[in-house]
């Protein structure tokens, strides 16, 4: 089974990137020396700074993993060429709640970068899903759990 493609905007791929950079250059060697003080206080039966630092050590290794395995399935999103005639990953809209007549601004991102708080949503997250391939003008229903929702696209633009 091929494994799924994350797709990226440039600034989630340089986050991922010094994110893992800062772990492996400085966190790994922080904790090793935190492991390192542990040891030399005896026994690490009963040893709490050790236990704690072997379980960050850990902890580390696993984000690690977790980022690499990300940047090796990166597909980055060229924002500069992202087509602006209808909603696409890698460009900001503007929608409008038609029930609370509210206006809305989102970024489309791949799903690795999602982050409802900063208005980052996916394009695999049901308004994300629905959003994609609209143009302005366009209305949309979304089905949620709290029922569906109806969306009015009003601008489409570069997130850059």
């Amino acid at each position: 089974m091929q494994e799924k493609k994350n797709i990226l905007t440039y600034e989630g791929l340089r986050k991922y990137e010094d994110e893992l950079h800062e772990l492996k250059v400085f966190k790994r060697k922080e904790v090793a020396q935190k492991i390192k003080e542990a040891r030399e206080q005896g026994d690490l039966s009963e040893n709490a700074e050790y236990d704690a630092a072997k379980d960050e050590q850990r902890d580390i290794e696993a984000r690690i993993e977790e980022l690499e395995k990300i940047l090796k399935n990166a597909e980055v999103v060229v924002e500069d060429e992202v087509d602006l005639d209808k909603i696409n990953i890698g460009c900001k809209v503007k929608i409008l709640d038609m029930e609370f007549d509210e206006e809305l601004d989102y970024k489309i991102v791949g799903s690795t970068e999602a982050n409802s708080l900063k208005g980052k949503i996916s394009n695999e997250s049901p308004v994300g899903k629905a959003l994609m391939g609209c143009k302005v003008g366009d209305t949309v229903e979304v089905d949620t759990p709290a029922g569906t929702c109806s969306y009015k696209v009003l601008e489409i633009q570069r997130s850059n």
